[in-house]
């Protein structure tokens, strides 16, 4: 039986939907927090480490722990700003750029396993739901 409580509702969604992806992006060594985060820095780069939580809703320290992981990798990069010597400022490498070419159709499928699961109309639905909040 389910919840009345809309919020665990949409956490145990979220768990499932995070499941789908990280099952498939794991082959690849990463997991859907890190490629979108990886993706968020590629789209908006180089970003500081404040401006990249305030894109990814995030407090600036979680998004400063999670990048750290993804430099130890090799995957982002971390610069001091040539203005600002205490703003850092992220970048992606070339290799995490590979990682995310190489990951897009594993990503894709993703995509449509839930727009199989869910149907045209409740995708919709969804998107529509996500810009009333």
């Amino acid at each position: 039986m389910s919840s009345p409580c809309y919020c665990k509702n949409l956490r145990d969604l979220t768990r499932k939907v995070t499941a789908i992806y990280d099952a498939e992006l794991d082959a690849f060594g990463i997991n859907i927090a890190q490629y979108s985060l990886m993706k968020l820095v590629i789209n908006n780069h180089p970003v500081s480490l404040t401006r990249l939580g305030d894109i990814a809703g995030l407090e600036r320290s979680t998004v400063g722990r999670n990048v750290t992981v993804l430099v130890r990798q090799g995957w982002l990069q971390v610069d001091r700003d040539g203005m600002d010597k205490r703003q850092q400022q992220v970048s992606i490498t070339p290799e995490g750029e590979a990682l995310l070419r190489e990951a897009f159709p594993a990503w894709q499928r993703c995509q449509h396993i839930l727009e199989n699961q869910l149907g045209a109309d409740n995708i919709r639905a969804l998107q529509h739901i996500f810009h009333q909040i």
